[in-house]
């Protein structure tokens, strides 16, 4: 079975980065689709960011653009996402989704695989 790992999450300062990563085991990570989705204090889980399983592009939700970076290295199975920038409103759970040979999209029900969720927590 596919199951997927999240690590990295923790607390940061504004202004400051913070790296969080996702593992895929169980299947070729290179066939899936991945995706950040981030649940905030009192509000629906919402989406980040996602990478195309071919050609690896990207789809950024307009909160986080110029910030946020997701990327992949298919030879580790990871998936990352790069956090530059930090504002104390991206404090989040944050989730790790995947589906396999599909394109990059948006919503939650899109995705079939997903991690137990990192505490991102953002200082002023």
């Amino acid at each position: 079975q596919v199951q997927l790992v999240e690590s990295g999450g923790g607390l940061g300062q504004a202004g400051g980065s913070l790296r969080l990563s996702c593992a895929l085991s169980g299947r070729s990570f290179s066939e899936y689709a991945m995706a950040w989705f981030r649940r905030a204090p009192g509000k629906e889980r919402e989406f980040v960011a996602a990478i195309r399983s071919g050609d690896t592009k990207t789809n950024t939700t307009d909160s986080v653009k110029g910030r946020f970076i997701i990327s992949r290295h298919n030879s580790e199975s990871t998936v990352y996402l790069h956090m530059n920038r930090l504002k104390p409103e991206d404090t989040a759970v944050y989730y790790c989704a995947a589906k396999r040979w599909t394109y990059a999209h948006t919503l939650p029900d899109d995705y079939d695989i997903w991690g137990q969720g990192t505490q991102v927590t953002v200082s002023s």
